[in-house]
């Protein structure tokens, strides 16, 4: 064979109508499959929808001159009009949590979203980072998990969680706990409040709340400034940067029958008009009492005050105020809807009636969508209503989780999103593709990836620690990985740590060198003799004496016998001895 022949191999030949063909592979080399985008968003689409018309009365009246034919085809460009109008085309669905969502947070950029349950965990979802295959929480948080080393163990549904609106870098958790804690973005206890006592009947004399703390806010202009509102009748402003007292307490005095001048707090929301002006500081009470406060003080005296402004002892948890500071919506637990005007803070302008939750569910809020345009709410029966917010009629309902309650609901104003919180367990993030921005659109627009068991952090990370799979860590550097304590002869068990002294709970309670020589006067006098501090004024006190000044001149010289060594001292006769 000459080699200017070209080499022929012979294989096997399959004809095309061979099923064996679909096994076998086309080309060599590793092969990419390009994700189609507009097919997954296509998947997110909502396949309920069943958006109602503003008010039936309403839509009687709009017909009367209009044929059935003209209706029909009117109702068909509602729908689609309400379709376009609203961010709800198109849902992301969470499930991290075990039980119910109660409370529900974006940071100002709508990358992060923490979520609150009754298992008593927050979940950290980092948008950013997720996939239409890994929807899933980076971290899982127990603000009020006592420690591994205590005997009992304690933990608290949450209530309320809030980023900060001004630094997206903390956010406000609050739980059935007298103790509401800042936490950063990424679920590291930042400040623990501190806890009052609980045997002072004064509450403006207490540093703390004495009981459960209910909810809470954040200041609108100042992003140092919070306030909590608890079950001992009282709201706290706190400074963050302060933990062992609160700045401000406002002490509500009730004055229902049989309160005794005591009511739990139920609700607040602290204001700020866009286009500048006062803030305010509203608050609910459960004896049904609606109170108003100049947001920047003073606040001993209330600027408004409504008695029953909802049946008392019923749970008014949702309270929102519209973006111009003039409107305040108010959901109660008397099934009623009421929108106030703080110009006449007196009676009502509106009142609607809308099923209540607040009796398994004490957290159902309601919101202001971003310019006011709208007012968002959920209901017992698992829809998201959109009301009008000049006369509260609903204008658009869809259902989210149908036969489940949606507990808390917020509309994000800068990503354009609508997040619910339900009863099943369930986070929903509503969307429009076209509206939309970031978010969700970015989760659902990225392409799936594989799905392996390693890459789950819940199987293969410490939720505690917040550590991804990725992560490269030093050896020996985790807690649990050295070897804790001393031994008998009060060495440590690590050859490489220092010996540090076994802390008692005596020893915590007592202050260091440090703040005793900056903080204490005279403290240096604990570590001097006594004796030679009295002998350096020896020579000044017979100088000039103090005391016996007045006798310096008369008093007479002492003058002592000269004795010596070998004399007997004459002294008393010695008793004899009694035999």
């Amino acid at each position: 064979m000459s080699d200017d022949e070209e080499i022929q191999v012979e294989g096997p030949t399959i004809p095309d109508d061979d099923p064996m063909r679909a096994f076998l592979p086309t080309s060599f080399g590793k092969k990419h499959r390009e994700a189609d985008i507009a097919a997954q968003i296509d998947r997110s689409k909502r396949t309920v929808n069943e958006p109602t018309a503003p008010n039936p009365k309403s839509r009687e009246s709009d017909s009367k001159n209009t044929s059935d034919s003209d209706s029909d085809s009117d109702d068909d460009s509602d729908d689609s009009y309400d379709e376009d109008e609203y961010p709800t085309s198109h849902e992301m669905v969470i499930k991290t949590h075990d039980r119910a969502v109660t409370t529900l947070s974006l940071d100002p950029a709508g990358g992060r979203l923490i979520s609150g349950s009754i298992d008593c965990t927050v979940k950290l979802h980092d948008l950013s980072s997720l996939t239409p295959t890994t929807i899933r929480a980076f971290r899982s948080v127990d603000p009020y998990e006592t420690k591994p080393s205590s005997a009992s163990t304690e933990s608290h549904p949450i209530h309320h969680v809030e980023f900060n609106p001004l630094a997206g870098g903390l956010f406000l958790c609050i739980s059935a706990h007298p103790q509401a804690k800042i936490v950063s973005r990424d679920g590291d206890i930042v400040t623990e409040f501190v806890k009052g006592d609980m045997y002072l009947r004064d509450m403006n004399n207490t540093k703390g709340h004495v009981s459960e703390v209910t909810t809470g806010t954040w200041h609108p202009t100042d992003r140092n400034l919070c306030v909590t509102a608890g079950t001992d009748s009282t709201l706290r402003i706190w400074d963050i940067n302060n933990k062992r007292s609160q700045k401000e307490v406002i002490v509500f005095k009730s004055k229902a029958a049989g309160a005794a001048g005591r009511t739990r707090m139920t609700a607040v929301a602290w204001g700020s008009p866009a286009q500048g002006g006062n803030n305010i500081l509203i608050s609910a009470a459960l004896d049904g009492t609606l109170v108003m406060w100049g947001g920047n003080g003073p606040f001993t005296r209330p600027a408004g005050e409504i008695r029953e402004a909802h049946k008392p002892n019923t749970w008014t948890g949702g309270i929102d105020i519209s973006s111009d500071g003039r409107m305040v919506v108010t959901r109660g637990g008397d099934n009623l809807i009421k929108l106030w005007d703080t110009r006449k803070f007196k009676e009502p302008l509106v009142t609607v009636e809308h099923p209540s939750t607040s009796d398994h569910y004490p957290t159902t809020n309601i919101k202001y969508a971003p310019n006011s345009t709208s007012i968002i709410t959920g209901s017992a029966t698992g829809h998201l209503h959109i009301l009008n917010p000049g006369n509260l009629r609903p204008e658009y309902t869809t259902p989210v989780t149908p036969g489940s309650p949606v507990i808390t609901v917020d509309w994000h104003p800068k990503i354009n999103q609508i997040i619910t919180g339900s009863a099943n367990a369930e986070t929903h993030i509503l969307y429009n593709p076209t509206m939309s921005t970031r978010g969700a659109v970015d989760v659902m627009s990225r392409a799936p990836k594989r799905r392996h068991i390693d890459d789950n952090p819940e199987f293969t990370t410490d939720q505690s620690l917040g550590l991804s799979g990725d992560a490269i860590i030093t050896p020996a550097t985790l807690p649990g990985t050295r070897k804790t304590g001393i031994t008998a002869s009060g060495k440590s068990k690590d050859p490489r740590r220092p010996h540090v002294p076994q802390q008692t709970p005596f020893m915590r309670s007592q202050p260091d060198e440090k703040h005793i020589s900056e903080n204490i006067p005279l403290s240096r006098m604990l570590h001097e003799d006594p004796r030679e501090a009295l002998l350096k004024y020896a020579d000044l006190a017979k100088k000039d004496p103090v005391f016996t000044k007045a006798w310096k001149s008369t008093q007479p010289v002492t003058q002592y016998a000269d004795v010596s060594d070998d004399e007997e001292v004459e002294g008393p006769e010695k008793k004899k001895a009694k035999r």
